[in-house]
């Protein structure tokens, strides 16, 4: 087929219908950001009938929290007469918010025809963001236990020290190692050790308070940020995690046995959040190393 010649015989494309047919939201608005025209698309995606967006702003269906924002990219078009890229969350008319991508471009006006304004594709990127979310998750905790992993434990340790630094509050750190763990692996076999430590999470997750972080900081050791605590607290804690810790555990129809270890390590307050960080830890390590050995 000879597409040359055959374009040739066909009309230009109708922008207009570009317009109206897009698949992402598009929108017209003057350069204050007033709505002159909405396709389908988008009022698709605010829940809304595209003619009754005319005259309002893109403003008023942002979140309250990202309007400031929107605001800003908008008077920043009008100063550079560029385009700009910004994400935000837009809330639809039921309620649902939406996490969006916003590309906006300033279109110079012809006299007499047409006034400057600014064209705006407004991207759902609901997908992206959930992508994103799972990501940063999985970076952040141990895939078997869910427990947050060696990575998120400094990250949560460093914030405990830092507001210890700034408001004079303890901060305590308890390091747990799980005793026979090597023969639970060698005698029934990684499957069922694996099971163990999940266990083992699951025990953490029901005696902490919701102020502390626990993590699996790899293998069988486990660790516990307790922040603005002090010392006497933490070892409440730790005889707390010993009672919930029975000394054997039924996995399926298996019963293995397993002990616990437990070391603190504590820092008063108002100390230098990077000198303690190593220092605290250490100190657990110790206490666990050496309590493991009058456990034996």
């Amino acid at each position: 087929m000879d597409l040359e010649g055959a374009t040739g015989t066909l009309p230009p494309p109708d922008l207009g219908s570009a317009f109206t047919n897009s698949p992402m939201g598009v929108a017209l608005t003057t350069p204050e950001g007033v709505l002159i025209e909405a396709n389908a698309a988008l009022g698709e995606l605010l829940g809304r009938e595209p003619g009754t967006l005319r005259g309002t702003t893109l403003f008023a269906v942002t979140h309250p929290e990202d309007v400031a924002g929107a605001v800003a990219v908008c008077t920043g078009l009008q100063e550079s007469r560029g385009r700009a890229r910004h994400e935000c969350r837009m809330v639809r008319s039921d309620g649902e918010v939406v996490p969006v991508q916003v590309t906006s471009s300033w279109v110079d006006g012809t006299p007499g025809v047409a006034a400057p304004h600014l064209v705006l594709v407004v991207e759902d990127v609901t997908d992206r963001k959930a992508l994103e979310a799972r990501l940063l998750h999985l970076s952040a905790h141990d895939p078997l236990t869910g427990l947050p992993n060696r990575l998120l434990f400094r990250d949560r340790l460093r914030h405990a020290l830092e507001r210890g630094h700034r408001e004079h509050t303890p901060t305590c750190v308890l390091v747990l190692d799980l005793d026979g763990f090597k023969a639970v692996n060698d005698q029934f076999g990684h499957p069922v050790g694996d099971a163990v430590l999940v266990a083992v999470a699951g025990h953490l997750a029901s005696v902490l308070r919701a102020s502390d972080t626990a993590a699996r900081l790899g293998g069988d050791e486990f660790a516990v940020v307790c922040e603005n605590t002090e010392r006497a607290d933490a070892e409440v804690l730790a005889a707390r995690l010993r009672e919930a810790f029975p000394g054997s555990l039924s996995i399926g129809s298996t019963t293995v046995r397993v002990g616990l270890s437990i070391g603190i390590g504590s820092v008063d307050g108002g100390v230098d959040p990077e000198e303690a960080q190593e220092a605290v830890v250490r100190e657990a390590d110790a206490a666990m190393y050496a309590d493991k050995a009058r456990r034996r």
